[in-house]
């Protein structure tokens, strides 16, 4: 449970730090200002992403496809939770809705697909692992 949880809090600093500088560069470039709400709720959907994307083992019966598609609806629901919270202190606007999950999409997707990336390949080493021990045994 302790390497679980070094290995989740690694993840989410990773993909925040990701994601708060790409909004950084993003908002130099286009000359617009970012609030300390908006960081507050970029480093929440950070956490829930890693989150849902570390409980993978929970879809071991399923497709990778549906894995994958199972986990961002997961995602996506618990971002909605979180913003549905959020809105009874300070509302959004239908717009706004729109605007926060496509800012939750976009890097998921890309963080998602790098996770995805080394777990496939971690499992394509450990089956070559396997072969060679069963070679080794005939």
């Amino acid at each position: 449970m302790k390497e679980y949880i070094k290995k989740l809090f690694l993840e989410i600093c990773i993909s925040y730090t990701s994601v708060s500088v790409t909004a950084a560069v993003m908002n130099a470039i286009t000359g617009r200002e970012n609030d300390n709400s908006n960081t507050l709720v970029m480093f929440a959907f950070c956490v829930i992403a890693s989150v849902v994307l570390s409980l993978y083992s929970i879809f071991d019966n399923v497709s990778p496809l549906l894995m994958m598609i199972l986990q961002y609806v997961a995602a996506c629901f618990f971002c909605g939770l979180f913003l549905l919270i959020i809105s009874r202190i300070d509302p959004i606007s239908p717009r706004g809705w729109f605007e926060y999950y496509r800012s939750f999409t976009i890097p998921y997707i890309i963080i998602a697909g790098i996770f995805y990336y080394y777990l496939f390949k971690e499992a394509k080493e450990q089956n070559k692992l396997i072969h060679e021990i069963q070679e080794m045994n005939i």
